[in-house]
């Protein structure tokens, strides 16, 4: 399973929190911890799930075409590119392998967009007898 995670930090203030929203068209993805934190609005999330059998998902580049044209309206709310986030966490069974494109690479770099990514092997029987 792999999830791939769109973080924007604001300023929680559930105003901006909803503006981002507004402006890039997306449902962000609440936790239930979410909904009764005191900090619910300090960071915006938005979140795709890919499966084994799910097709590739470019989360760099799907990401980037959501927020590129929309950083001059971001920097109006407060938000500047070092408050913008993607992270890749993969749940993996025997190996973690990726693979990363330089055109992908160049063009986030350029954005000056950090990446983080957690690999974890899942715990089921049938990866620990393997």
């Amino acid at each position: 399973m792999k999830y791939y995670q769109l973080f924007i930090d604001t300023d929680n203030n559930a105003e901006t929190y909803n503006s981002v929203t507004d402006l890039l068209g997306l449902q962000p993805t609440e936790s239930e911890k979410d909904k009764t934190s005191k900090d619910r609005y300090s960071t915006w999330m938005y979140m795709v799930t890919e499966t084994e059998t799910d097709p590739y998902f470019d989360f760099i580049n799907n990401f980037l075409d959501i927020l590129e044209p929309k950083f001059a309206d971001l920097e109006k709310l407060g938000v500047t590119r070092d408050k913008i986030l993607f992270w890749k966490l993969y749940e993996y069974d025997q190996q973690c392998g990726m693979e990363f494109h330089p055109q992908e690479m160049v063009r986030l770099g350029q954005s000056g967009i950090h990446l983080n990514i957690d690999c974890w092997t899942n715990n089921t029987e049938e990866s620990t007898t393997a």
